[in-house]
């Protein structure tokens, strides 16, 4: 006679009642670490998880608009290349010439580019003070103009200017420039390149810089200035993705074109 194969020994229940039998491959799935493990799906309501592999390291994080911010103004590289001028102007550098009759001033307007930008704070009387207070002999009657504004996706506008009358205008756009690349903290990433946009009299210079934020990240700060004989500024514009390209990739041609924009919007003459 053929004896029936020896059965396996029922696992014991200590509360009583049925064993809940194994789990089954790909039903929950290996364990996840970091997740706590969970108990049994309700009747019906099978609980899915992801394989493997499926939580991948978290999305980069962009810059925000508040971070950006703070590198341009808080760090006070625009407010501070402006400044540069009266250390160029103490060697002498500037003397001779005349100074020029005051016709135009800026406006902090409360958009820009056609609306694409809107003004979120004027600066003039806060930051734009060092800008007064900077003593250069190239400079007679000044006052500030510096605000900052907001545009789709984070982009962030900053204007950093000055409007009086100016004997040097060449040099003190020159010197709005150097002073950024000199700031402390930043490097000149691209040198500056004169542009003149198409249907302005203009001559735009630009440049990109390189900064770092509070954590230590790197940043790309594209600038371009302008200088006349009542009015000189610099803009910045930088984007969630100009932030982080290669610097040479960055169109400068383009910034000066949008700087050129900004000058004919802002600059207007005095009644």
């Amino acid at each position: 006679m053929t004896m029936p194969p020896p059965q396996s020994p029922q696992p014991h229940n200590p509360y009583g009642g049925p064993v809940p039998p194994p789990q089954q491959p790909g039903f929950y799935g290996p364990p996840q670490q970091g997740f706590p493990q969970q108990g049994f799906p309700q009747q019906g309501v099978p609980q899915q998880y992801p394989g493997p592999g499926a939580w991948g390291p978290p999305p980069k994080k962009g810059l925000s608009a508040g971070a950006i911010v703070a590198i341009v103004l808080g760090s006070l590289v625009l407010v501070g290349g402006i400044g540069y001028a009266a250390k160029l102007g103490r060697d002498g550098s500037g003397a001779g010439g005349s100074f020029p009759a005051r016709t135009h001033e800026l406006v902090v307007r409360k958009t820009l580019l056609d609306g694409e930008y809107t003004l979120v704070s004027d600066l003039s009387q806060s930051k734009g003070k060092e800008i007064v207070d900077s003593y250069d002999p190239n400079v007679k009657d000044a006052e500030a103009a510096v605000a900052e504004y907001s545009g789709k996706d984070g982009a962030v506008l900053v204007v950093s200017g000055l409007h009086g009358r100016m004997k040097n205008p060449d040099r003190t756009r020159t010197a709005i420039l150097g002073g950024a690349a000199k700031d402390e903290g930043s490097t000149l990433a691209v040198p500056p390149k004169d542009v003149t946009p198409a249907g302005h009299d203009v001559t735009i210079t630009c440049q990109v810089t390189r900064s770092k934020d509070a954590t230590g990240a790197t940043i790309n700060l594209p600038m371009c200035a302008w200088g006349d004989d009542n009015t000189a500024s610099a803009v910045a514009l930088v984007t969630a993705e100009s932030a982080v390209a290669d610097p040479e990739d960055i169109d400068l041609a383009e910034l000066a074109e949008t700087t050129a924009k900004v000058r004919a919007e802002m600059r207007e003459p005095i009644s």
